[in-house]
């Protein structure tokens, strides 16, 4: 039979030419439209075109780079192949771009250019009218010998791939279906060969020729294979694979390409995957979902978007520490010491590390504490769980959870979600490679609650001891043990964490530093952190004790250390501009810019602007600079706080009040003042609803006792044609709580009877309208802030003495306690004197 005896082309044909590749005929190949000439001939001929002889153009092969292809028509390669317009995809926005899908069907020779634009057109001379080829065609010679040999070893090609794939299989029944001439086209174009083999390939117009070049490439592509098999064979863990065929196309639209660099390496991924999932040590429902995500893996596709998802989750599973765990250091006096060096005070959190490390000691399964440090901003809370993981000699993550309103950061979220990952918790024991680390859980008071959850109620789970040996995630749907992780929690205070996440943490209150305790802390860890920060020496600047408490108490009010740590960073850098000066400035110091001591130098930083700077050479500042109240005040300005407390007493119906804020303790004013009036009371400073309502109590526990304590100047009623303003600054803070009751009573005192309150006494409690002082909280911060402000008398209820054991022994040495259970001890306390009562009520003895 005649091959392609029903094909004849048009003797004149548009071209394309294509540097993509080369079509051969009984092939599909897509082509891209990327050139002027090209896209005409799409536009004019293919998509305006109504017959099917407009979908038949002819595709010539691009010799010239295309990097360096231009308007010029290049010359012409003169066979070519004509091919049939299957598909068109493409679009006009935001420029022009189409791809064709082109089946060739025969080779032609260009006889003649006709036009060149818009698109090359050529007269064409069709070139493959073949000889006759049967089956019986044994006699025909050599050519016959050839397409013999090019059959047996196109089907031994093909009894090397796996049989069991579908395009595989057909292509087996296309060898036996399809005319002889046409298989070096179709194999030609399926195997892994060069442009340049191809062009050979479709140059060769005469059939023995073309089956001589065809041949080589065939013959070359089964040695690659049986080389592939043969190194497989020597690797004896791997499962029998054979090696695939990308899916592209089968004579007459279908094309093959094998890719056997792709598919080694995938089938090694998934055999180390799996290698790795063994050797996790995982529990058994984690190991079954594993197996099961694994055998799934193997069957799917790798252009499935599940593929990479499922691969993804894997690589987490294998990488979790199941059984990983680093072994606790239970020397405790080690501990002791480590700590003590790392950080000064703190004698309750320490306590309890030690505890945790003595328990460890008589029982190694003990489940890890879930601790929780409360206290102000910067006395430590996070530096020493650092401290804590180093003392255990186990691995430490930090997890800030400020501002987290997303449940799915602790839990994670489903894989069903694109883009989903485990959460903070599991991420972090991925990152630390451990299970037993100890995890800082930075800001609890700090989380948020929105739309997509309340992370705070995930956290449930996760800091419970009873649940968390089996915490899932919602990534990974399997249980994972987190008994062994010792969580910390810090926090400014309790009140915005839920009671119930409350419940399951250990609270431990970290108090703010007294002024003795910066001191030491400064000296330690500050001065010397700073110095080595700013590239100074001891040698170079030295700052005396006093020198640091007056930084403490005029330059900074906290109950923490890290302004006190920036007031020390700023006189490194004060210092580092003169020692830098000395040694590149060339200018006269005058003697005011330095006070020097006979005994130590001691550096002060004046304005020098007015110095003659041609005077001479200044020569380096002497060494060590020590700082004092004079260079202090030049380095840090004026002082910020001042002791105001008794310029402020001055005037009847002012007192001190005490109160705590997450930021620590502060001492608070309250003033009053009297005009006329019909009895109005006047409340301004932002305060909240039960300040309000003690100021209301402590109005009507004064009009009640009024005539006892000889206030009401002869009247029934001491408000009666008067009007009250109660005032707190500063006005710019909101305020509330119960326990300035007796602040606002005594305030009210000084003022109804003209009295001044002492000016060294500062006061805290609730009241009540039967002249009871009830406790309040916060009486350790409470006091440090009486203590810092220089004050010498605390009146505190009776029923708060307790809690004077948290304070340091030398600040309850300087302060003198008075312990109040009703309003008329307060008073007495709080003036010069006492505040007697007209009327000494008798004792009431029942004759029942």
């Amino acid at each position: 039979m005649s091959s392609n005896s029903g094909i004849q082309i048009p003797s004149r044909l548009p071209l394309l030419c294509t540097h993509d590749g080369v079509l051969l005929p009984g092939s599909t190949m897509r082509i891209s439209v990327d050139t002027a000439r090209n896209m005409q001939l799409v536009k004019s001929r293919l998509l305006k075109g109504t017959s099917l002889k407009s979908t038949i153009i002819g595709v010539i092969p691009n010799t010239r780079d295309p990097e360096h292809d231009s308007d010029e028509l290049p010359s012409l390669h003169s066979i070519g192949t004509a091919g049939l317009a299957v598909q068109v995809v493409g679009s006009n926005w935001p420029k022009p771009h189409y791809t064709l899908l082109i089946t060739g069907l025969c080779r032609f020779r260009v006889t003649q250019l006709l036009r060149e634009r818009p698109f090359p057109v050529a007269e064409v001379e069709q070139l493959d009218k073949l000889e006759q080829y049967t089956e019986g065609g044994q006699a025909d010679g050599e050519l016959g010998e050839l397409s013999q040999r090019f059959y047996q070893a196109a089907v031994q090609l093909v009894g090397m791939l796996d049989m069991s794939v579908p395009v595989v299989a057909k292509l087996r029944r296309l060898l036996d279906s399809l005319p002889r001439e046409t298989l070096p086209d179709v194999l030609a174009s399926m195997i892994r060969t060069s442009n340049k083999e191809k062009l050979q390939v479709l140059d060769a117009v005469d059939l023995e020729e073309r089956f001589k070049k065809a041949l080589p490439l065939l013959t070359r592509q089964i040695e690659g294979l049986k080389l592939l098999q043969k190194t497989r064979k020597l690797r004896p863990d791997d499962d029998k694979r054979v090696l695939a065929i990308r899916k592209g196309g089968v004579f007459p639209g279908r094309q093959f390409s094998l890719d056997e660099e792709v598919e080694d390496e995938d089938g090694d991924d998934t055999a180390m995957l799996e290698k790795k999932v063994k050797a996790a040590a995982m529990p058994e429902p984690a190991l079954r979902v594993c197996l099961k995500e694994l055998k799934r893996l193997k069957k799917m596709p790798q252009s499935m978007p599940e593929y990479a998802l499922t691969h993804n989750y894997l690589e987490m599973m294998v990488e979790l520490p199941w059984s990983k765990s680093t072994t606790d250091c239970l020397d405790i006096r080690a501990a002791r010491v480590l700590l003590d060096n790392d950080h000064y005070a703190m004698e309750k959190l320490k306590r309890r590390v030690l505890e945790y490390l003595a328990v460890r000691q008589l029982k190694s399964t003990l489940k890890g504490p879930i601790l929780c440090f409360v206290g102000p901003p910067g006395v430590g809370k996070t530096s020493v769980g650092r401290s804590i993981a180093r003392t255990l000699g186990r691995e430490f993550h930090r997890i800030a959870l400020g501002g987290v309103c997303d449940q799915s950061d602790i839990r994670g979220h489903r894989r069903t979600y694109v883009g989903s990952m485990p959460g903070r918790i599991i991420n972090g024991l991925k990152t630390v490679g451990v299970n037993n680390p100890v995890f800082l859980l930075d800001e609890v008071d700090k989380l948020g609650k929105s739309l997509q959850g309340d992370p705070a109620a995930a956290l449930l789970e996760v800091l419970d001891p009873e649940q968390n040996h089996s915490f899932t995630d919602h990534y990974l749907n399997v249980p994972f043990d987190l008994s062994q992780v010792l969580f910390i929690a810090t926090a400014n205070t309790t009140a915005t964490i839920p009671p119930a996440l409350l419940d399951r943490m250990e609270v431990l209150q970290v108090p703010g530093y007294t002024q003795e305790e910066k001191v030491e802390i400064a000296h330690r860890h500050l001065i010397p952190h700073q110095l080595e920060q700013h590239g100074l020496t001891p040698q170079q600047l030295q700052i005396p004790q006093d020198t640091t408490k007056d930084i403490i108490s005029k330059y900074t009010r906290e109950a923490g250390v890290r302004s006190l740590e920036r007031k020390i960073g700023a006189i490194c850098r004060a210092v580092a501009v003169k020692v830098a000066e000395g040694h590149k400035v060339s200018r006269v110091e005058s003697p005011t810019e330095q006070h020097i001591k006979q005994s130590v130098p001691v550096c002060s930083y004046q304005n020098t602007e007015n110095k003659d700077e041609d005077s001479g050479i200044a020569s380096p500042p002497e060494m060590p600079i020590v700082i004092d109240h004079i260079a202090l005040k030049d380095i840090l300005g004026p002082p910020v706080f001042e002791m105001e407390v008794s310029e402020r007493l001055t005037l009847p119906g002012v007192a001190i009040g005490l109160a705590w804020t997450p930021m620590g303790g502060e001492i608070m004013f309250v003033e009053a003042s009297r005009m006329e009036g019909d009895g109005q009371l006047t409340l301004t400073g932002q305060l909240g609803d039960v300040m309000k309502e003690s100021a209301h109590l402590a109005i009507s526990w004064l009009r009640s006792n009024a005539k006892t304590y000889l206030l009401a100047n002869g009247s029934a009623d001491p408000l009666e044609g008067t009007d009250i303003h109660l005032h707190f600054p500063a006005g710019a803070v909101t305020k509330d709580g119960p326990s300035a009751g007796v602040t606002i009573v005594t305030c009210l005192a000084s003022l109804l009877s003209g009295r001044l309150v002492r000016s060294d006494v500062a006061m805290t409690g609730e009241i009540t309208l039967r002249g009871l002082v009830l406790p309040v909280g916060g009486i350790k911060d409470k006091v440090l802030a009486a203590h810092r402000a220089n004050l010498k008398r605390v009146i505190i209820p009776k029923r708060n003495e307790k809690d004077l054991e948290e304070i340091p022994a030398h600040v309850r040495a300087d302060l003198d306690f008075v312990f109040a259970s009703t309003l008329d001890e307060v008073l007495n306390a709080a003036f010069d004197g006492g505040f007697p009562a007209a009327v000494n009520h008798p004792q009431v003895v029942s004759k029942l």
